[in-house]
């Protein structure tokens, strides 16, 4: 290599390398979300403030082309006008960090939203943290309860799992967080609540979540009439406070609503910038984000806690292959699905089993666990694959002994994985009532 070529990327090193400065400019256009701006220099993530009429408006630089700066504003862009100053902000945004945070609700911000005052906290820090050396990280060894007996016994979850929550609108998906919030025995929880609508966020917070719930829970808020912006934020501010609370050698349970909008947020955003879609309206940067988010889960390194994480996904028209959905599934270390059959049935909660699975059960229970979990999953799935049948009076009993005996055990079996909302059942309690499922006599004993 030529002298002058070394000597030229040796000054684009140091360029890069210094503090970029900040350069002010001006809006020349408006087009649906997005400002475009020139003569603005600034680095993608950075905050700037855009004059308008009613104030300044908080806009964030998410893309540039040539001369021409894309920014994104956090809120309503009425007031703005043609040739509005664009000035950047040199200060970094940060969020609280510390045990304070505990039974607040904030905003994708950090700023309190529950009118009880300001957070004082000794940490603040950046939102986004470096990722995690893989080799560095904690097998997953240990069970992690829950309080949700289908769960505890027949799709049991380990300290640092990350899980899918698949469900369609309208099948007791906030209600299952809420049950695990009040049963799990995880040190922390923090609840990202994205893109819900407003009343139901009160509604999970008040009626959900309780305040017994509340105590150790920190809760995120960023509702659907929010920027996409701030609901993108609100996924990573969740994030980034349940990977503080693992530094500090706490065990995080971690409950994202939902993995779904934050997709369609990073989608909002980048057809705005101009992406194309590759799947079903989806850019190719979505199905970067996800692993990119999911990965900040999980056990810590020695000396470290750990983040188990369920993250919603929606399923459209209970479509399980829907592209979030199949590629969720693909990054997560299994999945729970909620039947909207079982749900319209009124078994609660109306999670199939024979459809859910934990990638890391047989890591984390005894050989003696595994095998009755799957004795129940086959009674469980030979009754459903047969049930027509035997409604109908086509099956006659004798043909066939293993549905002979799924149907004899099918009354225990429903009765085992539905649970009322306020009862909580603890990891043991779940196993006692699993054994008691397959061996009756035990009961009595």
């Amino acid at each position: 290599m030529s002298e002058s070529i070394l000597k030229g990327l040796k000054k684009a090193r140091q360029r890069i390398q210094k503090p970029p400065v900040l350069v002010s400019g001006y809006l020349t256009r408006v087009v649906g979300l997005m400002f475009e701006a020139v003569g603005v220099r600034a680095p993608i993530g950075s905050s700037c403030l855009v004059e308008s009429a009613n104030g300044d408006i908080e806009a964030e630089v998410v893309g540039f082309e040539n001369n021409i700066s894309y920014l994104m504003p956090t809120q309503d862009a009425d007031g703005v006008v043609p040739g509005a100053k664009v000035k950047p902000r040199s200060e970094k945004t940060t969020i609280p960090f510390g045990m304070e945070l505990l039974g607040r609700v904030i905003d994708a911000r950090g700023n309190p939203l529950d009118g009880r005052g300001p957070i004082h906290t000794e940490h603040n820090r950046r939102y986004r943290s470096q990722p995690m050396n893989p080799l560095n990280r904690r097998p997953v060894k240990q069970p992690l309860d829950v309080g949700v007996t289908a769960i505890n016994a027949c799709i049991t979850v380990g300290q640092g799992q990350r899980m899918g929550l698949f469900a369609g609108s309208g099948v007791g998906k906030s209600v299952l967080l809420g049950m695990m919030t009040r049963g799990t025995d995880a040190d922390v929880i923090v609840v990202g609540l994205i893109g819900e609508r407003g009343r139901e966020v009160k509604e999970f917070i008040q009626e959900i979540l309780g305040e017994e719930g509340l105590q150790k829970s920190v809760v995120v808020a960023a509702p659907a009439d929010q920027s996409p912006l701030i609901r993108l934020r609100g996924c990573e501010t969740a994030a980034e406070i349940a990977e503080y609370f693992r530094d500090q050698g706490l065990n995080v349970l971690l409950l994202m609503d939902s993995l779904t909008r934050y997709a369609m947020a990073q989608r909002e955003i980048a057809l705005a910038v101009g992406e194309p879609p590759a799947t079903k309206g989806y850019p190719p940067s979505v199905f970067a984000k996800l692993p990119a988010l999911v990965e900040r889960a999980g056990n810590g390194g020695d000396g470290q806690g750990s983040v188990t994480a369920f993250y919603t996904v929606l399923t459209e028209g209970d479509d399980l292959q829907d592209p979030i959905a199949d590629s969720a599934r693909a990054i997560l270390d299994g999945h729970i699905v909620l039947s909207r059959e079982l749900a319209d049935s009124g078994h609660y909660p109306a999670i199939d089993i024979e459809a859910s699975i934990s990638r890391v059960m047989p890591q984390v229970v005894s050989e003696e666990h595994m095998k009755q979990a799957v004795q129940v999953r086959k009674w469980y799935s030979n009754y459903r694959r047969n049930r027509d049948l035997i409604a109908i009076g086509a099956y006659s009993r004798g043909s066939d002994p293993a549905i002979d005996q799924a149907i004899a055990m099918h009354p225990r079996v429903e009765k085992f994985l539905q649970q009322p909302m306020r009862k909580v059942v603890s990891y043991d309690e779940s196993l006692l009532l699993l054994q008691q499922v397959i061996n009756p006599q035990q009961r009595q004993g």
